[in-house]
């Protein structure tokens, strides 16, 4: 009986010492990994779940930038040396890219071809006698267009396209509108490929010599610049590609951004000379655009006419004599003082006028209305560089307009008068100082400019009534 329980209790200790442990079994094994993947756990374990994964991720993120804290982070990144492998690569990517997104374009026969459909099936408005399309037509057109020229024009035949246009009481869009919108979007960005194709470090930056080289590519295809001679083509693109650079670059870093230059207006005033028809245009739009073989004529002459001693810059005394002698002379001193350059030595041209520099001071007397203008002026203005002027200032800079006034065989003229006519127009935020956003603001800091730089400039103000009267006279005719 004794034996009987003794060997029961043996066999016990036997069993409990064969049972494997918990962590080896494999049901205990697949119960762990089916809790840790999370199925079938409650909304809160699953967010525990998740908030412990989180604070992992970011436990390994910390302690990875402590391992780094020791080196300084790369803000620079070195371009690819020319002829290297990369740099190769890079230009042939750059290549194949632009090649796709030209082949995506519209050429002149698919917008002939686009401009036959949209009239073909359009309809005419009894009221007005104006082609238009409602939006079964509109998408009608998008069908028969995408069959003759292919799905390249399909983007153009968007909803949104549509709505962008101004409707009649039917709901309808005139078609040439939407047709000059079509032409103007592929010669854009006909124009962007252009210029990134010259942009050879592909920073989206056009270099002055990258930016003549665009436009010396666009002279055979501009109506009114196929026939300039040859030698001058040269001094035609660096005149024409330094107004790109004065309203594209205000900080004269040297490069334009290309975006800047396919929206601003010097793009669009370069592409009017499209025009075929001389008798279109007439002398004085012609050397009213700067672009135009007329206006970059009268710069050249212009500048050589200055250069007395020929040496290919300008002194003070010679830049004097620019529009008849008429700017004051503070102001010839204050442009040298801001917009001028040093030269590198002591010698006689270390204080005189290079081309690039004459450039830049007839487009900021030529735009005076504009921003970049007026910031160049308001420079020459500013004589103690502060920032603002004051009613001191003022009578400084128009001292020289009246003495120059007076010589004209001009009548009396009073400064304080003048003076707080100026203060009237602009009407600055401070009672005491006038600011260049006072000026911008006011809409008429270029006549407060020519009023303080240039005699002919007062006495077109003077005399604004009887020459706004000439010239509705014409008009009435």
């Amino acid at each position: 009986m004794y034996s009987g329980s003794s060997d029961g209790e043996n066999h016990e200790v036997s069993s409990q010492r064969k049972i494997p442990p918990a962590s080896s079994m494999l049901w205990v094994r697949n119960l762990r990994r089916y809790i840790g993947s999370g199925v079938g756990l409650g909304s809160e374990a699953l967010m525990e779940l998740e908030t412990k994964r989180i604070l992992l991720d970011i436990f390994k993120e910390k302690q990875q930038k402590s391992a780094e804290a020791g080196t300084i982070p790369s803000f620079y990144r070195k371009k690819p040396e020319e002829g290297s492998i990369s740099h190769r690569v890079q230009r042939l990517a750059k290549y194949r890219f632009l090649k796709k997104q030209s082949d995506l374009l519209l050429n002149a026969d698919d917008l002939d071809a686009m401009w036959v459909c949209l009239r073909e099936n359009c309809v005419i408005d009894d009221a007005t006698s104006a082609e238009k399309m409602n939006y079964e037509d509109f998408c009608h057109i998008a069908s028969v267009c995408t069959e003759q020229i292919g799905p390249k024009c399909r983007r153009f035949f968007s909803p949104s396209n549509f709505m962008k246009f101004e409707k009649d009481e039917s709901g309808r869009i005139a078609i040439l509108p939407f047709y000059l919108y079509v032409m103007r979007t592929v010669s854009l960005t006909q124009a962007r490929i252009d210029m990134s194709e010259l942009d050879e470090d592909s920073d989206g930056f056009l270099q002055p010599h990258e930016m003549e080289a665009y436009i010396r590519g666009l002279i055979p295809n501009l109506a009114q610049l196929r026939d300039m001679p040859a030698p001058f083509v040269q001094m035609y693109c660096r005149i024409a590609a330094h107004k790109f650079f004065f309203f594209c670059d205000p900080h004269r870093r040297g490069k334009a951004c290309i975006k800047k230059v396919l929206l601003s207006n010097c793009l669009q005033e370069l592409m009017e000379l499209h025009q075929e028809s001389e008798e279109e245009v007439t002398d004085t739009e012609q050397a009213e655009n700067w672009f135009s073989l007329t206006s970059a004529q009268r710069i050249c002459d212009m500048f050589l006419a200055l250069d007395k001693d020929m040496n290919g810059t300008l002194s003070k005394q010679e830049l004097r004599e620019y529009a008849d002698g008429t700017l004051t002379d503070i102001f010839i001193e204050r442009v040298f003082d801001e917009h001028v350059r040093r030269g590198k030595s002591g010698g006689g041209n270390s204080r005189e006028m290079d081309f690039e520099s004459f450039l830049d001071f007839v487009l900021a007397l030529e735009n005076k209305d504009t921003t970049e203008g007026l910031t160049y002026l308001f420079r020459c203005l500013d004589l103690h560089g502060r920032g603002f002027l004051t009613t001191a200032d003022i009578h400084s800079l128009f001292r020289d307009v009246h003495q120059k006034w007076i010589e004209g065989g001009n009548y009396e003229l009073c400064i304080e008068d003048v003076r707080d006519e100026i203060w009237d127009m602009v009407k600055p935020a401070d009672a005491l100082r006038i600011t260049l956003n006072d000026l911008l603001s006011c809409k008429q800091g270029g006549t407060v400019a020519s009023m303080l730089i240039d005699v002919r400039g007062f006495w077109a103000h003077d005399n604004r009534e009887n020459l706004l009267q000439e010239e509705e006279e014409p008009e009435e005719e």
